[in-house]
């Protein structure tokens, strides 16, 4: 069960809510549907035109070629104007649909990185991508075909029961009786298609994920000899799309032959009952032909409901997808305006009683306070799942605590400005992530605005010049997708110049060195402690050297911190922290 919002609205509620979010598409909405009013109204004039032809233009048997003549031009006229108001209905609703929904597939990827970590963690990868793509192209696709057929077919419908209510009232009744118990199940078979349109979409996302997840995970995939099990995931979850599908296209192939069947009967009724009213002087032959021209433009529209109500379905259940991503309120949020604006300079952190639980699951951090004096080094140490890395996600407020509060400089984090505290602290996570394009352009990420220069003079202070060298096309090598086309020790590095680069205040290490083979990390190491001096410094520690090296080590035990002082210290005295030190020797000892 995913945290994003699972709100249950009725099909209308629903696209009201969708186009409330897209004003767009709202702007210029009158015009289109004065263009589309012109459209319908110019499909009758060729019944009107068959009608008049009959019964004036030859009447007694004699034609009135003038008239006649007259009447197929102002019909030829209507057609044409007809013609034109379609083309230029479609234009505008291709350009208001594009634009209102650029708008919407804009605010799904915004709202989408404005969620915290721990929602995002909650949501496969695969189905977010889904939400902001898929689910948006299949309201594009309703919205500029189902959606201009909606307006086109409720006009059309309209204006023909008018027009044969005057020519007939009585073939009028039983056109309508004909079609009265498919109007009276339409609402059932909506609710329907509109919950097998939802699972429809949720398989779609799972085929998305499934399909993304196999081939970024290829390299594992292979070396674990796990083709034929990611195989059969991916087999299976496509397997229950078309399972999904199926059964929306069985309750879809159910509605169609009904529509052709009321159909067949409509018209057999209005020839048999035509026939009789023509004989009793109650019709016309030319209101009868003509009636028979306007029963087409009136099943038209219940004869393509059935496409229309499939492509209205499946886009209120893209619609509610993408409105759970936006009606999920971020966790995490950044105050705005009203927020503070930390100045430049040394940080200090204090943890005051912070706890910390995953939703559903037990307390992983209990009542920890700390001070994190500026310019310190700091070693956070601890098993695994003892709280180093929820620890640090609070310090960088990937999440925010359950209670307490986590200072800096004396302002409670909840209340700093994302900007603010994005350019104070930096963090450096274990396995920093590239984006595909060139080694300039990803260690330029720390500082959009720096030059070449800066780049090569970050790259020297960090004693990454030789290393850089040696690449083929130096800056302007490409590092391939998610930096695969360097090694892992490389991707650290490429990460660490990128961080070195933004300048923070408070720099963040999820042990960023561990990848890294022993010769880099000796060079690392003499470089870090260049970019660390004069500003705060916290490292989640899995290595020996990096504890050594702190000014002091906080230790970290079944969420709490059992142990703090220097290594010197801790490593003298019994405690988790000197047995953890005994593991690190005895493994590189051995």
């Amino acid at each position: 069960m995913t945290m994003l919002q699972r709100v249950e609205r009725s099909a209308l509620a629903t696209v009201r809510h969708g186009l409330s979010l897209t004003p767009e598409f709202r702007k210029g909405l009158a015009g289109t549907l004065g263009l589309a009013v012109v459209a319908t109204i110019g499909k009758i004039i060729v019944p009107i035109a068959v009608q008049q032809t009959i019964d004036t233009g030859l009447k007694d048997g004699t034609p009135d070629l003038p008239y006649i003549r007259t009447a197929v031009l102002l019909c030829a006229a209507a057609v044409v104007l007809t013609a034109i108001a379609g083309y230029l209905m479609n234009v505008r609703l291709y350009k208001s649909t594009e634009s209102s929904l650029a708008t919407l597939r804009v605010r799904g990827f915004r709202h989408v990185h404005d969620l915290s970590v721990l929602t995002q963690n909650t949501e496969r990868r695969g189905a977010l991508v889904s939400r902001v793509t898929g689910d948006v192209d299949q309201i594009t696709t309703f919205m500029q075909s189902g959606g201009l057929m909606i307006v086109v077919a409720v006009g059309q419908l309209v204006v023909s029961s008018v027009l044969m209510f005057v020519y007939s009232w009585q073939l009028t009744l039983l056109v309508w009786a004909c079609f009265v118990p498919m109007a009276i199940s339409l609402p059932r078979f909506q609710r329907w298609l509109s919950s097998a349109y939802t699972q429809v979409r949720e398989r779609t996302g799972d085929v998305l994920s499934a399909v993304s997840e196999s081939v970024v995970g290829a390299p594992v995939i292979r070396a674990y000899g796990s083709e034929e099990r990611t195989a059969e995931r991916v087999d299976a979850a496509i397997e229950a799309n078309r399972q999904a599908q199926t059964r929306t296209q069985r309750i879809v192939a159910t509605i169609f032959p009904l529509t052709e069947v009321m159909a067949a009967v409509a018209i057999a009724g209005v020839v048999l009952l035509g026939v009789r009213l023509g004989l009793d002087g109650d019709i016309t032959a030319g209101r009868l032909v003509a009636f028979l021209f306007l029963i087409t433009l009136f099943i038209s529209p219940l004869q393509i409901a059935t496409e229309v109500l499939n492509e209205a379905q499946n886009a209120v259940a893209g619609w509610r997808r993408i409105l759970g991503v936006l009606d999920t309120p971020p966790d995490v949020a950044d105050p705005g305006p009203s927020g503070v604006e930390l100045p430049r300079g040394p940080i200090d952190v204090s943890f005051e009683a912070v706890g910390f639980a995953y939703p559903g699951g037990e307390p992983v951090l209990h009542a920890v306070s700390v001070a994190i004096p500026p310019r310190s080094r700091i070693a956070v140490v601890g098993e695994t799942g003892s709280g180093k890395t929820t620890f640090a996600k609070l310090l960088t407020r990937l999440m925010d605590p359950v209670s307490g509060r986590v200072l800096v400089d004396g302002e409670d984090l909840r209340s700093v400005k994302f900007s603010s505290l994005r350019e104070r602290i930096v963090m450096v996570p274990q396995d920093g992530f590239l984006f595909d394009g060139t080694l300039a352009d990803n260690i330029r990420f720390g500082r959009p605005a720096a030059t070449d220069e800066e780049l090569l003079l970050s790259l020297t202070e960090l004693g990454l010049a030789d290393w850089l060298e040696g690449l083929p096309a130096g800056l302007d090598s490409p590092v391939g997708q998610r930096g695969e086309s360097l090694s892992a020790g490389e991707r650290q590095l490429v990460a660490l110049a990128r961080a070195y680069l933004a300048d923070p205040d408070l720099l963040l290490l999820d042990e960023a060195t561990s990848a890294v083979d022993p010769a880099t990390e000796v060079r690392l190491s003499r470089a870090l402690e260049g970019v660390t001096r004069g500003r705060t410094a916290v490292t989640i520690a899995h290595r020996l050297s990096t504890a050594e090296a702190a000014d002091e080590v906080l230790v970290f035990d079944r969420g709490r911190i059992v142990q703090r002082g220097s290594h010197a210290d801790l490593v003298a005295q019994p405690g988790v922290y000197a047995d953890l030190h005994s593991s690190w020797i005895s493994a590189a000892r051995s």
